[in-house]
């Protein structure tokens, strides 16, 4: 298996994205290939630096980085020798199983879209999150980001790709979706809610339970919460901002740990054909090497081919 990680994606990049490669590198099964993608000379400085044999890992030469700062769109076509841009392109001719950045996450969704492209069928694709359950373990929420403005039957898609998501990578077997609302009653909510409700009481590929609300975010009712991206995008960055209140005040267990972004250490970009993975641009080596993870279970799991036989 061969995953391909923007060296030059991150805040603290490249020192995090390198030393989480190498961290990886050191845990993972020996079938497992890290290829650094970004400017060779920087990163072979790096690995001397961290006084690392460079043969631990494969680096794929890229000129350019695509900054935070950087228009998304405009960054994608002009520059064609960025690492963004030559991981899609790996990834996109079979030569990666799955790429990784923790860079602009613009730029990542628009190389998701206009590089490998959605699957036939899917509407748009989403970014799935990952919440915290009381009993210890991960929900999934989606979509927290990619789509600020839905229609009812891209949130219908959704609740079926979280399902797969859920199903083939947690190992529930009937996963329950919930769609969020503002009231449990099958009337509540926007325009939206209330159409969406109709598309996933009729869908016979998902175990529906109907609505939930805001306080069934980190029980047992649902394990996965069907939303629109701007909605979800607020919850998820909510539910990050309870650990470093927590951890300022000496608070700490295993489920408030599970809080912290790092633990999971990104969120797949899903509907599209390949394996991506987005992660926080503060993200640490820890979480770096996370995202990785997330990466290799993704690919054993076969997510995206489960996701385009369910439109095929």
């Amino acid at each position: 298996m061969k995953i391909a990680l923007d060296a030059m994606g991150g805040d603290f990049a490249p020192h995090s994205t390198i030393e989480g490669a190498l961290f990886a590198k050191k845990s993972f099964a020996k079938d497992v290939e890290i290829i650094l993608v970004g400017q060779e000379s920087i990163i072979k400085s790096h690995l001397a630096k961290l006084g690392e044999d460079e043969s631990l890992v494969t680096i794929v030469n890229a000129d350019e980085v695509i900054e935070m700062s950087d228009h998304p769109t405009k960054a994608i076509s002009q520059k064609s020798n960025s690492s963004i841009v030559v991981g899609f392109g790996l990834l996109k001719s079979g030569q990666v199983d799955a790429f990784c950045s923790a860079g602009n996450t613009g730029a990542m969704l628009v190389g998701s879209v206009f590089i490998i492209k959605p699957f036939e069928g899917i509407i748009r694709p989403c970014i799935a999150g990952f919440i915290p359950k009381e009993a210890g373990h991960y929900g999934v929420i989606l979509d927290v980001g990619a789509n600020a403005d839905c229609k009812p039957e891209m949130l219908d898609q959704f609740a079926v790709i979280g399902s797969l998501y859920s199903q083939y990578t947690f190992n529930i077997e009937k996963p329950k979706v919930g769609l969020m609302n503002l009231g449990e009653e099958a009337e509540k909510g926007s325009i939206l809610t209330q159409a969406a409700h109709q598309f996933l009481k009729n869908n016979t590929k998902i175990n529906f339970i109907g609505n939930i609300e805001g306080r069934d975010l980190f029980n047992e009712k649902a394990d996965v919460i069907v939303c629109d991206g701007f909605t979800g995008n607020i919850m998820l960055k909510l539910a990050e901002s309870f650990y470093e209140l927590m951890i300022a005040r000496n608070a700490r267990d295993r489920f408030i740990d599970l809080f912290n972004y790092a633990e999971m250490g990104g969120s797949p970009i899903l509907g599209v054909n390949g394996n991506v993975i987005i992660g926080h641009g503060v993200s640490s080596s820890f979480a770096i090497k996370n995202m990785l993870n997330m990466a290799i279970q993704i690919t054993k799991a076969g997510i995206n081919d489960k996701i385009k036989n369910a439109y095929n």
